[in-house]
């Protein structure tokens, strides 16, 4: 804030400056982003040890590997059904509604999970429901909770505000991974799920007080059916889109299968229990805030390629669990890949960012996440079945190859490698227009 001269001084004299107002945050970081970034923290506050919590709740009850698989499966499966769904609702109801009876939902189902097992003996088949209520509201919320951040932050200052807001949503995942661990072996898993019950009450508390006065009105579709098609439009004419969102569909499916299913099995029979896992993955958290500060003054030029040269690295985690590495090894791999994703990650929302139109961000956001996780399901249940028939080495070296081959792939790709930063104003049209006013000829909604 700039200081003015006081009043009433005699001439000759000079006026004595007001005094200056500490800044507690950046110019460009406004009620809505700050409100955004506290309730990411709390909420990753409690998932993360909450991820754990579940994999031990259902080894506790004595489930087997394939158990943990499927109730990570029940987690992700409403994710491919919802998301498109919750993507079209985003972009045609107020953002911060949808994101607030999404945690509430959230809230509810993890607060039965943790009665459940605090109770005794949980049932598989309990377990997965809870959880597929759970993964229900976060595929309403997450499409909702891009489009809303976006939304908060002006191109200029993009890259740094999205950098920011990953290194504090991730600082807060390596206290809640770290925490969460220490937790279960200290007091069991029951209790980790009800923090993540309170965290999910306190974020959407937080969401509640978002203003959407300044958020610009949002013409209404032609129905829902409508709006997921034009959505389609945006998304399948943008090769470098639909082509990320293919890679991811396996990295995330391998990635996720094995740090839900085979991780905590690892960690299990040669790493001491979940303690040392939930180390091992705060050791992620940190590389993802490594990854956060780099991106915070680091502005490549081409931004997809930089952050797909970045996800080799998440074959790293499979291949040293396939070995396995103890403790101190699987840390030093988690941190390298956390650093490489997060470089990834701000790349990523820096050209959805440039090059997606904001009202119609969510669902573009969905198509995104739905292509991501489509797989995951499948993966975590099949993740149990793949370690009776071949082993768990041999699976986990395949979830590493496929990664690889996957992200080289995509580099085939001319606009992944030719995709560039622009400045702000200069926001190309969106390809979909030329073909908006024809929505018959889609072959798919």
């Amino acid at each position: 804030m700039d200081s003015r001269p006081g009043t009433g001084d005699s001439p000759g004299v000079n006026p004595r400056p007001a005094l200056r107002t500490p800044r507690r945050r950046p110019a460009w970081a406004g009620r809505n982003y700050s409100l955004l970034t506290g309730a990411a923290v709390v909420t990753n506050l409690g998932s993360h040890g909450a991820l754990i919590a579940a994999s031990f709740a259902v080894l506790e009850a004595g489930g087997s590997g394939a158990d943990v698989g499927l109730v990570a499966a029940a987690r992700t499966l409403p994710l491919v059904l919802f998301l498109l769904v919750g993507g079209a609702l985003a972009d045609r109801l107020p953002r911060h509604h949808v994101m607030v009876a999404a945690n509430a939902l959230n809230c509810v189902s993890q607060a039965a999970f943790a009665v459940l097992v605090l109770a005794g003996d949980p049932r598989l088949w309990q377990m997965m429901l809870l959880t597929a209520l759970c993964g229900t509201g976060t595929a309403f919320f997450n499409p909702a909770a891009e489009g809303m951040l976006l939304s908060s932050v002006s191109g200029e200052h993009s890259n740094r505000a999205f950098a920011l807001f990953r290194m504090a949503m991730n600082g807060a995942g390596i206290g809640g991974a770290a925490l969460g661990g220490a937790l279960i072996a200290a007091i069991g898993p029951g209790w980790v799920l009800a923090v993540d019950a309170a965290a999910f009450a306190v974020a959407g508390a937080l969401r509640a007080f978002l203003d959407v006065g300044q958020v610009s009105e949002r013409a209404p579709g032609g129905g829902l059916l409508a709006d997921l098609r034009e959505g389609w439009v945006e998304f399948r004419t943008r090769p470098w889109l639909w082509s990320i969102v293919l890679q991811f569909s396996v990295v995330v499916a391998v990635v996720g299968a094995a740090e839900a299913v085979y991780g905590p099995l690892v960690a299990r029979d040669h790493l001491g229990g979940p303690a040392p896992w939930g180390v091992a993955l705060a050791f992620f958290g940190a590389g993802t805030i490594a990854g956060a500060v780099l991106m915070m003054v680091w502005k490549p030029r081409r931004l997809l390629l930089v952050g797909t040269l970045c996800v080799f690295p998440l074959a790293l985690p499979s291949a040293a669990l396939a070995v396995p590495l103890p403790v101190w090894g699987l840390c030093a791999v988690m941190f390298v890949s956390g650093a490489a994703i997060e470089v990834f990650g701000v790349n990523w929302m820096t050209t959805m960012h440039q090059e997606i139109p904001e009202e119609k961000f969510s669902r573009v956001s969905a198509y995104d996440w739905f292509g991501s996780v489509s797989m995951l399901p499948v993966a975590t249940a099949l993740a149990g079945p793949a370690e009776a028939a071949f082993g768990r080495a041999p699976a986990l070296w395949g979830c590493a190859g496929l990664v690889v081959a996957a992200t080289a792939l995509v580099l085939l790709v001319p606009d992944v490698r030719r995709t560039t930063r622009r400045p702000p104003a200069a926001k190309v049209p969106a390809p979909a227009q030329a073909e908006a006013a024809a929505p018959a000829g889609l072959t798919r909604g």
